[in-house]
């Protein structure tokens, strides 16, 4: 506990924000009088330092090195502009830039405003986003401004206490998220800074972008949908409390897309997220506000978008009421519908999505790439045309944006319904076509949260040493550990397929506290008998969940 105590009041004495004191400094005083939940509290602070990786930082807000604070987002500005100036040669040939952006959660215009102020210490020239913005329009800044690097301030659709810091690469990655090496050797320089006090920090000079990166934003959005399509569709929208609303809304209308009814109690951005218990839109009862209103105003369709608005959810009325599709099914019409507007180039979508994709690349003559969960591997796919994966995040537009965008997204989503209903179709219709064309493809997902990762760390070795010999009753035929197999890098991953085309990938999450299963079944379509089909996929879906959560040993 001495040692603790020593580490505690080191960085107290370090820290610059008057905010983060005076919270360290209350549970230092607490502890020193033996409470014990403080000292718990303390010695969870000080686990060792919030560590950068290739997801950048993410972790709950308070004092200490094991969370997000001004101090660690001050160290990691001063890693990120170290390995700007000594590994990379500037895109525009003379002077490093970066281009920053925030959303609305806690303390985010702050770390904005301290990576800028360590960058320009640092001769960098930092570009800051004019107001809160959704993280495509950072991700297409960077392209656009032709920046050495980007830095979001956002941490998507965690909880309200979490915050974040998501990098970009400009110039050869194209601006895309960071992938190793680049995270370990930013890693490297953030270790390397000795304290907070010895990184210089300008108190300006840095430049606010203006407005017009934004308006192109808005036209490359709305541009992914063609000019001559129909455009009667009712639309309900929902930001959930993030800052997608005003750019969606206006991608929308400039595609277009009028008939718009905006959820009210969710479209000011709101770091307490008030009505949902998790700001994800896959969460259950996240969009109930949507549905609510999409019945009152007879929508046609319901597109959510997560706080950072880099992923999308689509729900769709249904004989049994409205539905949210999976992330695979909307990847899967995206997909066929961009191949059937004639695009060329690569398909992608990543290992733990649905294998439909490339079934209907091969019959579009379209090739296909399999990668590493993330968009950060999507993003870099040779000759990408379009790219998604499954937890609800697609690349529809790789040429703007090298990221998943929530924003491009509906509009696309737009364009194919309104398309599909002036066909006197629906969207329910093109997925049972190309269940016919290619088999159906039923994805689901077992996630099991936990409190203690080391639960994580055990059950994967469980899983390594004890492979399950059958799934669903068919018997595995292949085992694969992504750390040594699967023609990919290496990543803590099992894939395990089967005789009947099975196949279920085992991963830890990387922004959660979370172990994620994921399940595809693959059941032949007889002549046009879908639903029979789908019958057969629901019970093949829940015999594989059953087996591998029993293989987990985890209590789910």
């Amino acid at each position: 506990m001495t040692d603790v105590l020593e580490q505690a009041r080191a960085w107290l004495a370090d820290d610059p924000d008057p905010a983060t004191r005076a919270e360290l400094q209350a549970v230092l005083d607490a502890a020193a009088t033996g409470d014990d939940a403080a000292t718990a509290d303390l010695a969870d602070r000080f686990a060792g330092i919030l560590q950068f990786g290739t997801a950048g930082l993410r972790g709950a807000i308070g004092a200490g090195p094991n969370r997000m604070n001004r101090a660690v987002v001050i160290r990691a500005a001063a890693g990120l502009a170290a390995f700007l100036l000594a590994a990379r040669t500037p895109v525009n040939g003379t002077r490093h830039r970066v281009v920053i952006g925030y959303d609305a959660r806690y303390r985010s215009f702050d770390f904005a405003t301290d990576t800028a102020a360590v960058l320009t210490a640092a001769g960098i020239e930092a570009l800051v986003l004019p107001r809160l913005l959704p993280t495509p329009v950072l991700a297409f800044s960077v392209r656009r401004l032709s920046a050495d690097a980007g830095v979001m301030v956002t941490a998507s659709h965690n909880p309200p206490q979490d915050n974040g810091y998501k990098v970009y690469l400009g110039g050869p990655d194209g601006g895309s998220q960071l992938v190793a090496p680049a995270d370990a050797e930013i890693a490297a320089h953030i270790d390397a800074v000795r304290s907070v006090a010895s990184v210089p920090r300008a108190a300006d000079g840095w430049a606010e972008i203006g407005e017009d990166v934004v308006t192109a934003y808005l036209a490359s959005a709305a541009g992914v949908a063609a000019d001559d399509g129909p455009r009667d569709l009712r639309i309900v929208h929902t930001s959930l409390h993030g800052v997608g609303g005003v750019t969606a809304g206006e991608a929308l209308i400039r595609a277009g897309f009028t008939d718009l009814h905006t959820v009210a109690e969710q479209a000011e951005p709101d770091p307490d997220f008030p009505t949902v218990a998790f700001p994800n839109p896959e969460e259950p009862g996240a969009i109930d506000l949507a549905l609510a209103l999409a019945r009152r105003v007879e929508a046609d369709i319901v597109i959510a978008n997560d706080p950072d608005a880099d992923r999308c959810a689509v729900a769709l009325p249904s004989a049994d009421g409205w539905r949210m599709l999976h992330g695979d099914e909307v990847g899967a019409l995206l997909g066929s519908h961009l191949a059937e507007r004639g695009r060329t180039g690569v398909l992608a979508n990543s290992i733990v999505s649905s294998r439909l994709l490339g079934r209907i690349a091969a019959a579009h003559g379209l090739p296909h790439a399999e990668t590493l969960t993330g968009f950060k591997w999507i993003s870099r796919v040779p000759g990408l045309t379009y790219g998604y994966e499954e937890a609800l995040g697609y690349c529809v537009d790789p040429e703007s944006v090298r990221d998943k965008d929530g924003i491009s997204t509906a509009v696309l989503v737009a364009e194919l319904a309104a398309s599909t209903a002036a066909a006197r179709r629906t969207l329910w219709d093109v997925l049972d076509d190309l269940a016919v064309a290619h088999g159906l493809h039923a994805t689901d997902q077992l996630s099991v949260r936990v409190e203690d990762l080391s639960l994580i760390a055990a059950a994967m070795a469980r899983l390594r040493s004890a492979p399950p010999s059958s799934l669903g009753g068919s018997a595995v035929v292949t085992a694969d550990d992504l750390l040594t197999d699967g023609g990919l890098p290496p990543t803590d991953g099992l894939r395990y397929l089967t005789a009947d085309a099975t196949r279920v990938v085992v991963r830890p999450s990387g922004t959660e506290p979370k172990l994620k299963c994921y399940l595809e079944v693959v059941v032949p379509v007889d002549g046009s008998d879908v639903a029979a089909a789908r019958v057969a996929a629901r019970d093949r879906l829940a015999a594989v969940r059953a087996d591998v959560g029993a293989a987990l040993g985890l209590p789910s």
